[in-house]
């Protein structure tokens, strides 16, 4: 007798689980279609005549419990029954989509029809008067709520970092990082279409001091001089390729630009607080930038990616 009920209360669940798992993915993709061909003022017709329907259905599934679930015993309570089971699992569906976001994999597109069927199973589960069935009922619902609190939301957050990891190394071939000057750091690096741009700056507040670092794609086979050159900057390029700008600052001072090829890009540095040795230094300790470093710059916000 024991063994029947179970098998009966099984066999509930089941259908339960299979009815709303087929008519809710139905009925949510014919509003779908309507709002979109016709207006959200059109779904008003499909909503009326398809929750109905689909609390009728649910209520049939209903039948063969009616000797283990007490409000399954009559036509009125089964009825009161299926809008509960609707009801409250409808809004579990809602509270699934709402913690569970695009970016959480939960599998294929029968995966995800599957679990539809899923909130409103557990429901219809509290309504046996058995204590084992609702404890699995309560374990169903906790982990659901576990995932949707943590699980989900640390897996959202893991592949929109991967996502920000591919669009940085969207152009591999032009990151490139220099061993920051003594007494700097790197303050700020930015990813660019055809360029990536660093920022070094003192680590100590109270000084000031800049080295920019721009590696580009290349627009020459070589470095070249522009044939207009302003007042007050001179350029040359010696017999390794190098090509080295100064610039007279107004009130004293000068600003150095050292350019050269590397490899498949174009590497700048530019100071006016550092002398050439220096620059040169950071130009000959260009290296890809690693997982690590990337991940350093990414984890303190120091750099962006520009379209």
């Amino acid at each position: 007798m024991k063994s029947g009920r179970q098998a009966l209360t099984a066999l509930h669940l089941f259908l339960v689980w299979a009815t709303m798992t087929a008519a809710v993915p139905t009925l949510g993709f014919g509003l779908l279609v309507t709002a979109w061909a016709g207006g959200t003022g059109a779904t008003a017709p499909l909503f009326a005549l398809g929750v109905p329907l689909t609390v009728g259905l649910l209520a049939t599934a209903g039948i063969p419990a009616r000797t283990v679930v007490p409000l399954c015993g009559s036509v009125p309570q089964r009825l009161g029954w299926a809008v509960l089971v609707f009801v409250l699992g409808t809004l579990g569906v809602f509270a699934g989509l709402a913690a569970y976001g695009g970016d959480v994999d939960l599998g294929s597109a029968s995966t995800r029809i599957a679990l539809t069927g899923a909130p409103y199973a557990v429901t219809a589960a509290f309504f046996v008067p058995s204590r084992w069935v609702r404890l699995g009922a309560v374990a169903a619902l906790a982990a659901g709520v576990a995932c949707g609190g943590f699980v989900g939301p640390a897996q959202s957050q893991q592949r929109q970092h991967e996502a920000a990891v591919a669009r940085y190394r969207e152009h591999p071939e032009l990151l490139y990082l220099g061993a920051a000057p003594p007494g700097m750091r790197v303050s700020h690096a930015e990813a660019g279409p055809a360029y990536f741009s660093v920022e070094y700056r003192t680590v100590r507040e109270d000084e000031f001091a800049y080295v920019g670092l721009t590696v580009r794609s290349p627009l020459t086979t070589t470095p070249r001089c522009p044939e207009l050159v302003e007042k007050g900057v001179t350029c040359t390029v010696d017999a390794h390729g190098e090509m080295r700008t100064v610039r007279d600052i107004p009130g004293g001072g000068r600003a150095v630009a050292l350019t050269r090829r590397h490899r498949n890009a174009e590497a700048e540095v530019t100071s006016q607080n550092l002398d050439e040795p220096g620059l040169r230094h950071l130009l000959n300790t260009l290296h890809p930038l690693s997982d690590t470093e990337l991940e350093k710059l990414m984890r303190e916000k120091k750099i962006d990616h520009r379209l």
